[in-house]
């Protein structure tokens, strides 16, 4: 479907971005403020906004196809920079629906601008999540955002900051979060099944290093510009605009906040912090700390990939010990026998079901949904703190209430990145 280019000028005295900080728009939307929001019994209208690797196909299955099985789900748009991936999301979304209604956009900016979408699923790169996320709640849509939730820790917290200013229900894509035995095992060890929590053991890949990537020619059907977005300008490679861009500090957090987003989540949840956080982080120094280690308020630690972790998360307890594997049914315990109620038909968990469908339900409801944004932004500040360790190769001594890196100004630089304009203002 062909679209008028987008005006850029009516973007920003619509959506208030002219203003500074998080301030409110010039012109809200119904739908920011309850008005206009679809019936309870009626189907809620979602835009996908990144449609390539993540987002149509997966490594747990697709974003698309997992929304598009509920039946209270009307896929109404897709967006994506590579029109290669925009041509085949449209297909499988009208094949789906059987019809031809799906509109398709280039820029997310001409998305949000439609009164057709109720909310956004994101899953474009790490360092979009942010401007896109917070964008969509300044238009009065409900979010999904997939994990990790942001590129920074200001990023995060900006995050959450506006979808309550704007009343958004607004999911993070950490998936163990509605997967019946994780939500099990973390409720049997905060019961004290393995006693009194002592220390986690995660696995992950490592931080995410300075991006040296040749430069090469830009197919036709990729705007790269836009694909770059807030991040600084370089030459087109083909591993960024496929799905290897992980590893580059520029546009993601490299596997601690990728599987760290999973396994340090789980941490986080087992221990009580999904409204907290560590107090010191510590850099392997090949003597008293081996291995990169959050320390917490009440003296419980959490490891990064230290033998103990198993190639998952491992849970230590005064009276036990329990493994597993973020997305994962292998769970096991020792001693034997800790789980007093296996997860099944006959003893059902609650908020165990598809991610996206706990996401909709809650779209209705207005309640929170499992992996509520203040989980998401605090789950990827753990994330994003021992990168700094990493990268700085000293301790962080972080407060957890006022979120700031406590005696280190150098190391506090990194709380946050430049972007470039138009994508500056948070």
């Amino acid at each position: 479907m062909s679209r008028q280019r987008y005006n850029r000028r009516r973007f920003l005295a619509t959506s208030g971005l002219a203003a500074v900080g998080l301030g409110l728009p010039a012109l809200i939307p119904g739908t920011a403020i309850g008005l206009g929001r679809t019936a309870p019994n009626d189907r809620i209208r979602v835009g996908f906004i990144g449609v390539g690797w993540k987002g149509l196909q997966g490594c747990f299955g697709s974003l698309v196809h997992s929304f598009l099985a509920n039946p209270s789900c009307q896929a109404v748009a897709v967006c994506d920079v590579n029109q290669q991936f925009l041509d085949v999301a449209k297909r499988t979304v009208d094949k789906a629906q059987g019809n031809r209604d799906c509109s398709t956009y280039r820029d997310f900016r001409e998305l949000l601008e439609s009164d057709d979408v109720d909310a956004v699923a994101i899953a474009t790169p790490d360092h979009w999540h942010a401007v896109q996320a917070i964008w969509a709640c300044r238009k009065g849509k409900d979010v999904y955002c997939e994990k990790p939730l942001s590129l920074t820790v200001r990023e995060a917290r900006a995050m959450v900051e506006a979808a309550r200013r704007f009343g958004r229900v607004f999911q993070t894509g950490s998936q163990s979060r509605s997967y019946a035995p994780i939500r099990r095992a973390c409720e049997l060890i905060r019961q004290g099944a393995i006693g009194e929590l002592k220390a986690v053991h995660v696995n992950c890949g490592g931080p995410s290093m300075p991006c040296n990537l040749p430069g090469e020619a830009t197919p036709e059907h990729i705007d790269w510009d836009l694909w770059l977005g807030p991040a600084a300008w370089r030459p087109f490679h083909p591993s960024l605009a496929d799905k290897n861009f992980r590893p580059y500090r520029e546009y993601s957090g490299g596997g601690m906040t990728d599987w760290g987003c999973h396994h340090f989540d789980l941490g986080q949840w087992a221990m009580g912090m999904d409204n907290s956080g560590p107090v010191e982080i510590l850099p392997p120094d090949g003597k008293e700390v081996p291995w990169l280690t959050f320390r917490y308020a009440d003296g419980k630690i959490m490891t990064h990939n230290s033998p103990q972790s198993e190639g998952g998360v491992v849970f230590v307890g005064s009276e036990g010990k329990v493994a597993g594997h973020g997305m994962s049914t292998r769970w096991r315990t020792e001693p034997g026998g800790i789980w007093q109620l296996p997860p099944g038909p006959a003893n059902p968990i609650e908020g165990a079901k598809a991610h996206s469908d706990n996401f909709l339900e809650c779209v209705h409801s207005r309640r929170k949904p499992n992996a509520d944004v203040e989980i998401g932004c605090r789950t990827v500040t753990v994330c994003h703190l021992g990168n700094i360790a990493y990268w700085l190769n000293r301790p962080i001594k972080w407060d957890p209430v006022a979120e700031e890196i406590v005696g280190d100004d150098d190391a506090a630089r990194w709380l946050d990145r430049s972007r470039r304009e138009p994508f500056n203002n948070l």
